[in-house]
């Protein structure tokens, strides 16, 4: 009974995360039809790449005991390559130094899991010693995933808005995080649920966020207006014919005491 609750939980958690690592196709849609990354940031996508790899990793029967934790392998496998192609779309439109910051990070990324794939792989040769090392990376992983929209979260405070802060990205990753936080405390696997004991409250303040902001618009520095500058010009243009009479009354005194004398 315990098992099929699990295997449930664990394919609901599936379609949740598959939701999540979709949502930003629309924020894409936006990248590709204005042909700039405007003001959104390429960390959670490749923080989202390193921990799909890792827990796909995780799954696989080289970590876990056979296939006990298959559900983890379709859903991140399937992230794997949705993220990868939100990155690339986002250096392909990112400015020069936007461009340089990515590449950096998700070079770092690949060399980190390929690191840790082949330490477990070839030093490693038990699945309690596997898991521990591939588990330990992906929880730091997953909980800088959960743990990067906090620099969005600070945009949406400063703001007043949630343009950048989409409600999808945020519903999907409580929902997602709720789910595999459940499946890992049903199958007395901290490694999966500890980093969902961060997720769960981040995802929640999210739409806390999200609810008191939502109807408001980021506020754009106001024009100046018609009547201000042509105000502007006439003061400046009194202040010009003042300086120059009073010039013209000075030459003009100076040039009768040099008569006079």
């Amino acid at each position: 009974m315990m098992v099929m609750l699990r295997l449930a939980v664990g394919l609901m958690g599936n379609a949740a995360s598959f939701l999540l690592y979709a949502a930003p196709i629309w924020t894409f849609a936006r990248v590709i039809r204005k042909k700039s990354t405007e003001e959104f940031s390429s960390v959670p996508y490749i923080l989202s790449l390193l921990n799909c790899l890792m827990y796909t990793w995780y799954g696989l029967p080289v970590v876990s005991h056979e296939w006990e934790n298959f559900p983890m392998i379709t859903i991140n496998g399937l992230g794997i390559l949705l993220e990868l192609s939100f990155i690339i779309i986002f250096i392909w439109f990112a400015s020069r130094k936007q461009k340089l910051t990515a590449g950096i990070m998700t070079t770092a990324v690949i060399i980190i899991f390929s690191i840790t794939a082949l330490i477990s792989t070839y030093k490693l040769h038990d699945h309690h010693k596997r898991k521990e090392l591939v588990g330990s990376v992906g929880l730091i992983a997953s909980v800088a995933m959960y743990g990067s929209p906090l620099v969005v979260m600070k945009k949406v405070i400063q703001t007043k808005s949630v343009e950048y802060m989409p409600f999808s990205l945020s519903f999907f990753s409580f929902l997602a995080s709720a789910l595999w936080m459940a499946y890992g405390l049903l199958g007395r696997d901290l490694i999966i649920a500890a980093p969902n004991l961060v997720g769960f409250p981040l995802g929640a303040l999210q739409l806390v966020l999200y609810c008191k902001y939502r109807n408001r618009v980021m506020e754009e520095p106001k024009p100046a207006k018609e009547w201000d500058v042509e105000k502007v010009d006439q003061k400046i243009s009194k202040q010009v014919q003042i300086a120059v009479v009073t010039t013209d009354e000075n030459i003009n005194a100076k040039t009768s005491q040099m008569i006079n004398s």
